[in-house]
């Protein structure tokens, strides 16, 4: 690879110094001598500040990564991320237990961590199947939501997400597929709905639902773990494609997983009688291999979903149903809330649009938490 040499940012590993001990006693024995902070004085600035450092990227130059020997390292893909530790299987199915490498856990970014399952990477091994990770290559087909001020990636390099959603216990939440499309939009993968436990509703009753998304151009399945309907269509998706299942805990996904392939053997748990709200079994995202060709990642169940890097005005445009009436509007920077003469509220009134969709709308545009949805 050519050379090419960056300087790039690091975390803020030391916060100022605290103010020197004794200060008092020192000022009252010799008062205010005017020199006495010149032997302090540094011409680098220290504390807080910034810190650089400058790596070779190779030919990259868009990747604050270092470079790497492909004689030395070796090419591999993140399967599972557990503590400090990240389980990765390289190109030949060879599996190492790697920590990742002092430089790229400084990178100054804005994610949780700066590996996620499905992440591509490079590692340098070590003895006794362990080894570190040198460098992680760029990605595509995220899914990311935001988690205290910063950005959590759940998965990485996936084409689709299938976004599982128990028709009953828990409830069903429909802002919460709302919001699930919008991150499947930002991260560029294909959105799939999959309403789970068909066996404890009438389907005439959430027939409206399906048709509604499914107008919108998003593959939309009825599901039952229990009995086994709609189990063939799923795993029709899912053959030969890198995906993603997410949902909320105790909407049925490991239970789907373990019907598509019996041997995984997922833990699963029933959902608590008194709030009922789901427990947490899957603790960590993993990926898997299926049988029948293809990857799916199995990730733990959310509490919260808050999207990740948004603006206000960004959110009409994960509607686009909404698209035909949004040049309408009286007002060009129309916010579709309190205006006078909004064609989009006067869509919803007269039920040319989904009510709860706008709904969902006003949730991503004025919630000061980024419209975060508690399970």
């Amino acid at each position: 690879m050519a050379k090419n040499k960056k300087r790039v940012e690091l975390r803020k590993n030391r916060t100022k110094p605290p103010r020197e001990k004794g200060w008092q006693r020192t000022f009252a024995e010799h008062g205010d001598a005017g020199d006495a902070s010149v032997s302090s004085e540094r011409v680098r600035a220290k504390g807080d500040l910034s810190r650089k450092r400058t790596i070779d990227m190779g030919g990259d130059a868009d990747q604050a990564m270092p470079d790497v020997d492909p004689t030395v390292h070796l090419a591999g893909r993140v399967i599972c991320c557990y503590g400090l530790d990240n389980l990765v299987q390289t190109d030949n199915g060879r599996r190492f237990r790697c920590k990742v490498r002092r430089l790229l856990k400084s990178l100054l970014t804005d994610e949780r961590g700066i590996v996620a399952t499905g992440d591509r990477v490079w590692i340098r091994p070590a003895l006794n199947d362990e080894g570190f990770i040198e460098r992680v290559e760029p990605r595509h087909g995220v899914l990311t939501r935001a988690s205290r001020g910063r950005e959590h990636v759940l998965v990485a390099n996936v084409d689709q997400v299938v976004i599982v959603m128990a028709l009953k216990e828990p409830e069903l939440k429909l802002h919460l597929i709302d919001r699930y499309l919008a991150s499947a939009e930002m991260g560029g993968i294909r959105p799939i709905i999959c309403l789970n436990k068909a066996d404890l509703v009438d389907p005439v009753e959430i027939q409206p639902i399906i048709g509604y998304y499914s107008q919108l151009g998003i593959t939309t399945l009825l599901t039952s773990a229990r009995t086994g309907v709609g189990v063939a269509r799923l795993r029709t998706t899912l053959k030969g494609r890198q995906s993603v299942i997410s949902g909320q805990s105790g909407v049925g996904k490991s239970s789907l997983l373990n019907v598509i392939q019996p041997e995984l053997g997922l833990r699963v748990r029933e959902v608590s009688d008194v709030n009922q709200k789901g427990k947490h079994t899957t603790t960590t995202a993993e990926l898997i291999a299926l049988e029948f060709g293809g990857w799916v990642v199995d990730t733990p169940g959310i509490r919260q979903f808050e999207l990740w890097d948004t603006r206000p005005e960004e959110a009409e445009g994960f509607f686009p149903e909404f698209r035909p009436y949004v040049p309408l509007c009286a007002f060009p920077d129309c916010t579709h809330t309190h205006e006078e003469r909004c064609a989009l509220k006067n869509a919803v009134a007269l039920r040319y649009l989904s009510e709860q969709r706008y709904f969902s709308y006003l949730g991503m545009l004025g919630d000061d938490t980024g419209g975060a949805v508690d399970d």
